[in-house]
């Protein structure tokens, strides 16, 4: 059985972007992902290229710009402001933990969160939704198809609080520097633009090893 590992947080412009592709390769593949969402902000802290108030106006306007357009235009992928602009949402700096926790319960109760991720990206990305917002994450995880309430309850559970350090803790020791990041059987593919790689992977691993000696 193939292993498919998805590390990302909600609130991730580029995990947005591949959202979608990604979850219909995985159903085109009949694999089964497993969510780890993780503290996207703690992990590139220590992996890099640290916060983006640090990297200079040009990257930023390159990455998180002009890169995003092209993107969102070729996935056809809506945004906040028009259809194809990267209007950054203006909750965006909020504490991530609760809507992280929420993914990771709905996983521990063996629920398809898929759909529910989904929901919650395209919700900050496209209506400015407050992803730490307990009464948004409601009305997100009404729209997916799920009952939130248990999922929110089960989200401030220390048991759960430990799976989401852990899988930071994890994301950090496999050298993760960026969401989205997918794992196949082991081997890493860094952001969604390597979607293509995944997709064959999938089907016909590449030679080679992860990670480096």
């Amino acid at each position: 059985m193939t292993r498919l590992e998805y590390f990302y947080s909600a609130h991730s412009s580029y995990t947005y972007l591949g959202s979608a592709e990604f979850i219909k390769i995985a159903r085109a593949a009949d694999v089964q992902i497993i969510h780890k969402p993780f503290d996207l902000r703690v992990t590139t802290d220590v992996t890099g290229p640290g916060p983006i108030s640090g990297r200079t106006p040009q990257r930023r306007a390159y990455f998180y710009g002009r890169d995003i357009e092209r993107w969102a235009k070729w996935r056809d992928v809506r945004f906040i402001e028009g259809r194809y602009t990267a209007q950054r949402p203006a909750y965006h700096d909020n504490d991530m933990t609760l809507v992280n926790c929420m993914l990771i319960a709905g996983q521990e109760r063996g629920i398809n969160v898929n759909q529910l991720a989904h929901c919650l990206l395209q919700g900050h990305w496209v209506d400015d939704a407050d992803l730490a917002d307990y009464e948004t994450l409601v009305q997100l995880g009404q729209k997916a198809g799920i009952d939130p309430e248990p999922l929110l309850a089960d989200a401030v559970l220390p048991q759960i609080k430990t799976i989401y350090q852990a899988n930071t803790d994890e994301a950090i020791a496999r050298t993760v520097f960026g969401a989205p990041t997918y794992f196949v059987d082991g081997d890493m593919f860094f952001g969604q633009d390597r979607l293509m790689m995944v997709e064959h992977a999938l089907k016909t691993p590449f030679k080679g090893t992860w990670p480096r000696e």
